[in-house]
């Protein structure tokens, strides 16, 4: 099931304290970036983000989720209400990932 682009622009109305948000359309899902970094996504109207230490510990009793069959386990953000909450967890999660590699073009 896709997602709703309704669904979306909520999520990024609630992350609208968080800076540098971008998203990408993928497959009627949506890729979600924090500063390039792929931090989470939407998926069959989910948030989910990726569980990186700082996720697990400011959401110790998230979810675990699958984003589509196939993919790495992902953590539901069920506290969408709460714009300080996301913005304090979306910033912990990119500093946890690692700097975009930078590619070589010929």
């Amino acid at each position: 099931m896709a997602s709703d682009k309704e669904y979306l622009d909520y999520i990024l109305e609630q992350l609208s304290k968080a800076d540098g948000i971008t998203y990408k359309p993928m497959m009627g899902e949506y890729i979600l970036y924090c500063r390039g970094k792929i931090f989470g996504g939407i998926y069959d109207n989910r948030f989910l983000v990726k569980p990186t230490k700082s996720a697990k510990e400011l959401m110790p009793d998230a979810e675990s989720a699958l984003p589509y069959e196939g993919a790495k386990e992902m953590l539901l953000a069920d506290n969408v209400e709460d714009k300080d909450f996301l913005r304090d967890l979306i910033n912990a999660i990119c500093e946890d990932l690692p700097e975009k590699k930078k590619t070589k073009r010929n």
